[in-house]
């Protein structure tokens, strides 16, 4: 993430004067981190999320957001994006903030036994227990690197934002050709889409790209061609060499086409979509036993190396694990009962959600059966 641009928290706050106490910090809010949210509330712990990414659904929503998956039981099929927003919606109950937009960058425990960590975003916690679900690695955006870029001042360069009402009245240029700059371009040449509440778009959008081939879904393409040829939004087939500004002020990209001429364009945000990569980042000097990039763990319990830190999801190794969601969902199952135990001193009594009026009052329902 840039330095340029903000990060978001479930508070709206960017640092933390003092550690937020918590029973559970879960480090990635993939389907694997959700799921652990959702069975650590069963347990009455409470937990904290953190993701790189801007918003949830971890490399699920990213990578498949529009691709069906068919091996979720009781789905016969569903999307990415489907799968995240359900979810999410089962830890509705359990009111699980969460900090996106941000890293965990340092990790150590106490002296209390509590393990202190620390985010790119300045938050701090103060966890009881660590639950890491960070999946292959932490997804983080690519940068634009080009010169001028690291002086933009902040609000001025977003990567792969999800709300685009900051575009309002702006001069936009979205820099790239996959269907999330697709879809970002279409949002903030419509008027509706960018300012939900306004009725205004961006002052100008453009869409750059290195060449006149987009990767989108039919309809979007076609929606794309409409707006090309009313004008509300101009592609420009090229590549960004240079973001100018002055004292910090973005005034205007410098950009080359195919034939190596360079060319000013002014634009007053940019908007990238270069795409995301994994990095297994600062998890690699936690301290943990590692095999090939992936946390040992105990499948009884999924314990790491550390006690009261847990793994789930394909960050983890041991015997016969197959990188499958399903598998995910029951390895998050077996560490809240681990962890239960562990903060809790005793083993945790195995309940229903079908007939538990303890847990029947955690998902704030009712069972006129319930015993």
């Amino acid at each position: 993430m840039s330095a340029t641009q903000a990060p978001e928290s479930s508070t709206g706050h960017t640092s933390a004067v003092s550690p937020i106490e918590t029973d559970a910090l879960i480090i990635g809010a993939g389907p694997a981190g959700l799921f652990q949210a959702f069975q650590l509330g069963l347990q009455g712990i409470a937990s904290h999320l953190v993701d790189a990414l801007p918003h949830v659904g971890g490399q699920c929503a990213q990578l498949y957001g529009h691709k069906p998956i068919y091996d979720i039981p009781g789905i016969p099929v569903c999307t990415g994006t489907e799968l995240a927003q359900l979810l999410d919606r089962q830890i509705a109950p359990m009111q699980v903030p969460r900090h996106l937009s941000q890293q965990i960058e340092s990790l150590r425990q106490r002296e209390d036994g509590r393990w202190l960590a620390q985010t790119t975003a300045g938050t701090a916690f103060a966890a009881r227990s660590i639950f890491i679900a960070a999946g292959v690695g932490a997804f983080v955006p690519k940068a634009l690197k080009v010169p001028g870029v690291d002086d933009l001042r902040p609000n001025q360069l977003h990567y792969h934002p999800l709300q685009l009402d900051m575009a309002i009245g702006r001069s936009v240029l979205v820099y790239g050709g996959d269907e999330e700059a697709v879809s970002a371009a279409i949002a903030c040449a419509s008027p509706l889409s960018c300012g939900a509440n306004t009725g205004a778009g961006a002052a100008k959008t453009y869409l750059m790209h290195r060449r006149d081939a987009f990767q989108a879904e039919p309809g979007q393409l076609a929606r794309l061609q409409q707006l090309r040829d009313s004008g509300a939004i101009e592609v420009v087939i090229g590549q960004i060499t240079e973001a100018r500004h002055a004292a910090g002020q973005l005034s205007a990209v410098q950009w080359m086409d195919g034939e190596g001429n360079e060319h000013p364009l002014s634009v007053d945000m940019l908007l990238v979509f270069l795409g995301i990569s994994p990095r297994l980042g600062p998890i690699s000097d936690w301290g943990l036993a590692i095999e090939r990039k992936q946390l040992v763990v105990d499948p009884a319990t999924q314990a790491t190396s550390a006690a009261g830190i847990y793994a789930v999801g394909d960050i983890v190794t041991y015997p016969g694990k197959k990188k499958l969601i399903l598998c995910a969902f029951h390895e998050a199952a077996m560490a809240a009962f681990a962890a239960a135990e562990y903060l809790q001193g005793e083993k945790p009594l195995l309940q229903y959600t079908t007939t538990s009026a303890k847990l029947h009052g955690i998902l704030g329902v009712s069972h006129p059966g319930a015993q």
